[in-house]
């Protein structure tokens, strides 16, 4: 398995490319902007892609999504609950005064406790509401590709529309009890551990104040 990051548009965001190497098999997560880096990044791969899984709906993590599939007609997953986040993202990014292209409806649903495959690699889909209600996280050979519900020293936010504290609360409690080994690749930031989130992030070991409500 290899795992690559672009990080992409005004949010800094991270798109990552799995590619199964030996079938030369690929998915891309969370294209949020700039498609034509992520589409240098597929091409660099070798790899075919098979689809793009999203973890949320937010507009830094769909910007890209029209750009890539117009070389890569690919189905588009995601959860159900972030619809509605999906099909506001480009009246949303008017707020922020951002160019963005509102993508295509998506084509398959993400559900909690699905396998998700790409060559012969094999992830979970684990419900992780808080940040956004239909967040998820991909869970596999190790690693997490966690979106915005944990990153280093800090956690998604939980104060925009649709976000909510008591469920970030839960998903990180459930995210925590993961192996303390696991790799976490977050929408933004470096890559970090849950072990040295049990250590050093305030809101994983209760040093933090409560997420905010």
């Amino acid at each position: 398995m290899k795992i690559s990051a672009e990080t992409v548009g005004p949010f800094q965001e991270n798109s990552y490319l799995v590619v199964d190497e030996e079938a030369g098999r690929a998915v891309l997560i969370d294209p949020g902007d700039e498609p034509l880096r992520l589409l240098e990044l597929i091409a660099r791969s070798g790899a075919r892609l098979d689809a793009i899984w999203l973890t949320h709906a937010h507009l830094d993590h769909v910007g890209a999504i029209n750009g890539v599939r117009r070389a890569h007609p690919v189905p588009v997953y995601l959860h159900p609950l972030d619809r509605p986040l999906y099909d506001r993202a480009a009246e949303i990014a008017v707020l922020y005064g951002i160019p963005f292209e509102q993508p295509d409806p998506p084509d398959r649903e993400l559900a909690d406790g699905a396998v998700m495959t790409v060559g012969a690699l094999r992830f979970e889909v684990l419900h992780t509401p808080g940040h956004a209600p239909g967040h998820v996280i991909f869970h596999g050979h190790g690693v997490i590709l966690g979106g915005d519900l944990l990153f280093r020293g800090s956690v998604g936010r939980t104060d925009l529309p649709f976000s909510s504290a008591p469920d970030m609360e839960a998903s990180l409690a459930r995210v925590s009890a993961l192996p303390a080994g696991t790799i976490v690749h977050p929408g933004h930031g470096p890559a970090t551990t849950i072990a040295e989130e049990l250590e050093t992030n305030p809101f994983l070991n209760g040093t933090a104040m409560p997420v905010r409500r």
